[in-house]
């Protein structure tokens, strides 16, 4: 995997996985509970959403084939659901989202489950960063050691929001709240541009095939 591709990779699942953003979100879900719980809770999310990536990555190609979707076309698609999700993230919307979905969360499961949903799934391994490890494993199909080398980037990605949440007290007094808006602003202009290339890369395929 060239070195260019790996950044790529792990630039475009930190952007969409936001782990800053989640900071205050994450604090407010794990509120009451001790030190010790609440890093439990960080640790369990992201082993959690790590394997939900990672089988996104190691089947996510054999389940296109099923389902008769060529990779230009999903391409084509996914580029599309990133660059509506990076526009949520220029204009504040997604994190106004992700709030209301973690109060809604809270409200019907238990404190002791929140590492699995929402933060788990969909806060961490979302659509969009699902739909971007589709994305990456789909530009070489059937290459096993792109694969693993994928899961390295999806573990490295999944250790800074590891790192993000066991640091969140921290990180939330030091950030605070006009720098994580400015932060997100222009990590979702970074993920538009990332999602008009696949949309780009997607239509040349499907020029060239035709």
């Amino acid at each position: 995997m060239p070195l260019d591709a790996l950044v790529n990779a792990f630039v475009t699942l930190v952007v969409i996985i936001e782990p800053v953003a989640l900071v205050p979100l994450f604090l407010n879900l794990t509120f009451g509970l001790s030190p010790q719980h609440r890093r439990q809770v960080a640790v369990r999310a992201c082993l959690i959403a790590f394997a939900i990536l990672t089988g996104a990555a190691l089947a996510g190609d054999w389940l296109l084939r099923q389902l008769g979707i060529t990779l230009p076309a999903f391409r084509i698609a996914g580029g599309l659901l990133l660059f509506w999700i990076a526009a949520e993230m220029v204009f504040g919307e997604q994190a106004e989202r992700k709030i209301t979905t973690a109060s809604e969360a809270k409200t019907k499961d238990h404190i002791n489950n929140v590492a699995a949903f929402p933060l788990g799934i969909p806060l961490l391994a979302g659509p969009g960063a699902i739909t971007a490890t589709l994305l990456l494993v789909g530009q070489r199909p059937g290459d096993i050691v792109f694969a693993a080398m994928l899961i390295a980037v999806i573990a490295a990605a999944m250790g800074i929001a590891a790192l993000c949440l066991l640091l969140a007290e921290r990180l939330d007094r030091m950030i605070g709240t006009t720098m994580r808006s400015v932060t997100s602003r222009l990590l979702g202009v970074i993920l538009a541009a990332m999602a008009v290339q696949f949309v780009i890369d997607g239509a040349s395929a499907v020029i060239r095939g035709g």
